[in-house]
């Protein structure tokens, strides 16, 4: 099973740009698009998490499905 260390990488960076992004906009005033840039890094993050839980499914079906 290969481990995937980029996917970390990537996403550890887009949290460490998203936190600067939402820290920026929060001290100019413009709270509520803070929360919009905050929200839409989650969903990113989110989909390549559902990605990577699909390839590591598809993987252990493989293993115990002998395929």
């Amino acid at each position: 099973m290969n481990v995937d260390v980029n996917a970390i990488f990537q996403i550890a960076g887009i949290g460490i740009i998203i936190a600067m992004i939402h820290t920026v906009l929060k001290q100019m005033g413009k709270e509520d698009m803070a929360h919009w840039v905050t929200v839409i890094g989650f969903v990113i993050v989110l989909f390549m998490v559902v990605r990577l839980l699909d390839n590591l499914f598809k993987e252990i079906k493989t293993i115990f499905l002998f395929q």
